[in-house]
């Protein structure tokens, strides 16, 4: 009776660590992407004028965005230190290092000084603080992802690891509440002038929470393991370039389509359609409807790609998204507002069926000695060539040829690197892990 009694509690102890671990990665990718959303608007509507003072308005916008793109290219950094340290110290000491970093940084931003008072130093120090934002981002998804899939059984990867991408939908229905709230009840005045300053500041609350779940976790039992078996890896970086290159591509290639396919329904799509009848207001609307879907799409993709093979559910994701770009421009091309709700909600939907799986997808291409490292640097190295590209290229595109389709093009493109790289890939293989996790029989004499 008392082992039965001592079984049950040990499952219950297992499922509330579970419980922490899911939450603990959804804050942290959820502040990421609040950062994110908030940044954007702040470069486009603040920035300019208060860190970048300049005779031509153009010239201080493209500067505040320069700032804004320092942020991807810090990223790959902070894989290799944070996705290094990950596999070396422990998965929760690194998360909560990456937490702190962030949240600081996007703390001090709320607090820096314009231009007006301390001069050059202003912009100086807000490129300064953008990188570390940068920096820590880099290290965080691959550990927020390890931290909610390595503490459930591997064989529901696809669901726990789904927690770190519920993150970007959060966060942005997070930043976009908070800057509705402060420019409904502020005048424009205020908000330049202060009202900005608290969206940043608000950031400290998740950040305590991140903190207070995290610093109450132990570390996953697979590190624990590998700790355990002497197996943790002195060279990270050089073994996964070395031994784990076909993983590290597939998982860059895997990313890539995601990604410009999110740029394209959330952040291009506000260009394009307040630029053929439809107002800012009608598009943030219709994206945020995208992202609310995208709370419940995320995680039931994931787990659906726990029970059907997870490469085939997201190549078909993938070709759907290749193919929806030809199909919405010319649907909202008649500026009716019913057709661009349904037209973002579809592709934000195709999108929550890469994203799903791509986190168990990622993660599955590396052993576990190298998990962080590995998923790291596919992260950050792909937002480089994805995300943080593809807003300025559909631009570009649409202003040299004043057509959609080299934008649909190059989604179709985006989307067959990702194909590519799924067919490069391998899927799961729960009995590596299993053997690691399975207490090894102490040899008899």
């Amino acid at each position: 009776m008392l082992d039965v009694y001592s079984k049950y509690k040990q499952m219950d102890t297992d499922r509330r660590s579970l419980r922490k671990a899911f939450f603990a990665s959804l804050s942290g990718t959820s502040l990421e992407w609040y950062d994110f959303a908030v940044y954007s608007a702040a470069a486009a509507l603040v920035f300019p004028k208060l860190f970048f003072p300049a005779e031509d308005p153009l010239t201080g916008t493209l500067l505040a965005f320069s700032t804004y793109a320092v942020g991807y290219v810090s990223r790959p950094l902070g894989g290799v230190v944070f996705g290094r340290l990950g596999d070396v110290i422990g998965r929760k000491q690194v998360l909560v290092l990456t937490l702190m970093l962030i949240g600081a940084a996007t703390f001090a931003i709320g607090l820096l000084p314009g231009y007006a008072s301390i001069g050059v130093a202003a912009p100086i120090a807000l490129v300064l603080l953008r990188f570390a934002q940068g920096v820590g981002v880099g290290g965080e998804w691959g550990g927020a992802v390890l931290l909610s899939s390595e503490f459930g059984e591997p064989g529901r990867r696809g669901f726990w690891s789904s927690a770190a991408q519920i993150g970007p939908p959060a966060g942005n229905l997070l930043s976009n509440g908070v800057l509705a709230v402060l420019t409904a009840t502020l005048t424009e005045a205020s908000f330049n002038s202060w009202g900005w300053r608290l969206a940043f500041l608000l950031s400290g609350v998740l950040v305590a929470f991140g903190l207070w779940i995290r610093l109450k976790l132990e570390d996953t039992p697979v590190f624990e393991a590998l700790r355990a078996a002497g197996e943790r890896p002195t060279a990270p970086v050089r073994e996964v370039f070395a031994t784990e290159w076909r993983g590290l591509l597939a998982a860059i290639l895997s990313r890539i389509g995601p990604d410009v396919t999110y740029a394209l329904f959330t952040v291009f799509v506000l260009t394009y359609g307040t630029t053929h009848g439809f107002s800012r207001g009608e598009v943030l609307a219709a994206t945020l409807l995208g992202a609310t879907f995208q709370l419940g799409l995320i995680p039931l993709s994931g787990a659906l790609s726990d029970r059907v093979n997870r490469r085939l559910l997201y190549a078909v994701a993938t070709i759907g998204a290749a193919i929806w770009p030809f199909v919405f421009f010319p649907l909202i091309d008649g500026g009716s507002l019913p057709m661009l709700i349904i037209g973002v909600i579809v592709g934000l939907a195709l999108h929550s069926f890469m994203y799903g799986p791509q986190a168990a997808f990622v993660t599955e291409q590396f052993t576990p000695r190298l998990r962080y490292t590995g998923s790291s640097l596919g992260y950050t190295i792909a937002g480089v060539f994805g995300g943080a590209v593809a807003p300025l290229a559909f631009a570009a595109l649409l202003g040299s040829y004043a057509s959609w389709v080299p934008v649909a093009l190059y989604v179709l493109v985006a989307s067959l690197l990702t194909l590519a790289g799924l067919a490069l890939g391998r899927d799961p293989d729960p009995g590596a892990e299993e053997e690691l996790l399975t207490p090894r029989a102490t040899p008899a004499g």
